[in-house]
């Protein structure tokens, strides 16, 4: 994921993003309590999401302007175009913190899109293009899979279109494929700005796919497949939407989720999320993995080559994909 950096709102500090097994019986975890009306909830495939996860790495690093890039935005738009309603694609371009200009695509899923009630559920479908964690420093300028680190909430919202094919969800949902997300400066090279992080997200605040539009509030889900995750109440997620925040954890908790689901503020950070609220004015909260410990405060494979698929724990993207299901559907 991208540098982190608090935003005017907040002091001057920055951090980086995107960024152990869940409980392997987490998948197994019993709904305590149906949090609203009861309705039969379709069944979220824990296995089907983390094979979405493993079809966007079968094409490589996902670093614009390569050809492994150009083939998964197909693929996406593919997959996006089998089961949603309505599908948006967003060509733009954008220019990295090096000059480099990039050709972007954000990818908009939409269901029920003449419903004025909306909700978003955001991710990031780009790799880093440096591996400038790696504790081997010859590996810095080397492209990582990003299989937790952008490719998790894709496959988390991927397994979610093919739910809402089946079963029509009660109000529009509208479901992001962010690119540009993670190609912000290498370390040791900061420039002190955020500006050259979530280009995608950034460019769809200030140009929506639909003029006009809005969501009563958005989620984001980054770094989602961590194994044994910690989700906290992040910063920045807090002062823009601590009413929304709440109630997904309280409902994570109402699934049994609690012990993932941690209700302890962390520093704010720089994510999709930023401009979604900022420039766009819609609530929106980040589900991210959070540490205390460790230099990054994120998972110890962030921005490195182990960011892989044998570092993405099925159970996590369960957890997260039925907890979705139950906003979706039930409402918050």
């Amino acid at each position: 994921m991208m540098i982190r950096v608090i935003t005017p709102f907040l002091l001057a500090l920055f951090l980086f993003s995107c960024g152990g097994s869940a409980d392997k019986n987490a998948s197994e975890a019993p709904v305590a309590t149906q949090p609203q009306k009861a309705i039969e909830l379709p069944v979220f495939s824990q296995d089907s999401a983390f094979a979405f996860v493993a079809r966007q790495l079968e094409f490589g690093p996902r670093v614009p302007n390569t050809p492994a890039h150009r083939a998964c935005r197909n693929d996406l738009i593919m997959i996006l175009k089998k089961y949603c309603d309505t599908v948006y694609v967003q060509d733009f371009k954008a220019r990295a913190w090096d000059g480099t200009v990039l050709e972007l695509t954000n990818i908009i899923g939409s269901f029920r899109p003449e419903n004025p009630a909306r909700m978003l559920i955001a991710a990031h479908w780009d790799s880093r293009p440096y591996a400038d964690h790696d504790p081997d420093p010859a590996f810095h300028d080397q492209p990582i899979d990003g299989a937790n680190d952008g490719a998790s909430g894709v496959g988390v919202i991927l397994e979610l279109a093919r739910l809402m094919h089946q079963q029509a969800p009660p109000r529009g949902v509208d479901l992001i494929l962010f690119d540009g997300e993670d190609y912000g400066e290498p370390r040791g090279k900061e420039l002190g700005t955020h500006e050259f992080w979530a280009l995608g997200s950034a460019h769809w605040a200030r140009q929506p796919h639909r003029k006009a539009y809005t969501a009563h509030y958005g989620i984001v889900l980054d770094m989602v497949g961590v194994p044994d995750p910690q989700f906290t109440l992040e910063g920045t997620s807090m002062y823009f939407a601590p009413d929304v925040m709440r109630a997904v954890w309280d409902r994570a908790a109402a699934l049994g989720y609690g012990k993932w689901f941690v209700k302890k503020e962390t520093t704010p950070i720089v994510d999709d999320h930023l401009p979604v609220n900022e420039i766009a004015g819609i609530p929106c909260i980040d589900i991210i993995h959070r540490e205390t410990d460790g230099e990054s405060g994120f998972f110890k494979y962030w921005h490195t080559r182990q960011d892989n698929l044998e570092n993405v724990d099925p159970a996590s993207l369960g957890m997260t994909g039925r907890l979705m299901v139950s906003v979706i559907y039930e409402g918050l």
